[in-house]
């Protein structure tokens, strides 16, 4: 595939769709640190293109998811090469051009959360729940990032901040089978919350 898409490359290197092409195949190998240099190409391409005919607010969305996604690849890249910041940075530019930025919200969620940004992580996941109510990992981090902040009141009742029980309840509703059913179980509580009935789902 991406012998294909060098192909395809040479034969037309301004066009970035090819570019993004290369660097998802590229990714998908294993080649980090192409692949953003290619996801770079592309978007600097695809957001300086010039067209004939001005383009319609269909074409201009389109256009935006999909330099959205390839951001999000290169924010991906730049994580398994361990480039921290670059890979935030990415995250946040496809969150601002996506149409659906869910995604570029919760993986700018979770990297933040797996780097103890607190704050950043929690306004983050805020945003990626906005956009897509129904990512139950969303809720997940949330909750436990919240779970962590908790205080100690004078007679020893473990006091969370406000959101954290309607966050990890949420988890339980979207994912009672989840891979984090158990540990929000067991935070639910830690906190002193109910937990919820859930039932197995097929």
């Amino acid at each position: 595939m991406e012998e294909l898409c060098q192909q395809l490359v040479a034969l037309e290197p301004a066009n970035w769709s090819f570019l993004g092409g290369l660097a998802n195949a590229q990714l998908q190998q294993g080649k980090y640190d192409d692949a953003a240099k290619a996801y770079d190409k592309a978007v600097t391409l695809a957001l300086a293109e010039k067209s004939d005919t001005p383009l319609t607010p269909e074409k201009i969305k389109a256009r935006n998811a999909a330099i959205g996604k390839m951001l999000t690849g290169q924010g991906n890249a730049y994580l398994k090469l361990k480039k921290i910041d670059d890979a935030v940075r990415s995250y946040y530019r496809a969150a601002d051009l996506d149409p659906n930025p869910g995604l570029a919200y919760f993986n700018l969620c979770a990297t933040l959360y797996n780097t103890g940004n607190v704050d950043g992580a929690v306004s983050a996941c805020d945003k990626a729940i906005a956009a897509d109510p129904t990512r139950a990992d969303a809720y997940f981090i949330k909750g436990s990032l919240l779970v962590a902040g908790a205080k100690t009141s004078e007679d020893g009742r473990v006091v969370p901040p406000p959101g954290t029980v309607e966050a990890l309840q949420k988890y339980l509703e979207l994912a009672p089978d989840g891979p984090h059913a158990k540990d929000v179980k067991d935070m639910l509580l830690y906190v002193g919350a109910d937990v919820p009935a859930t039932q197995n789902t097929k």
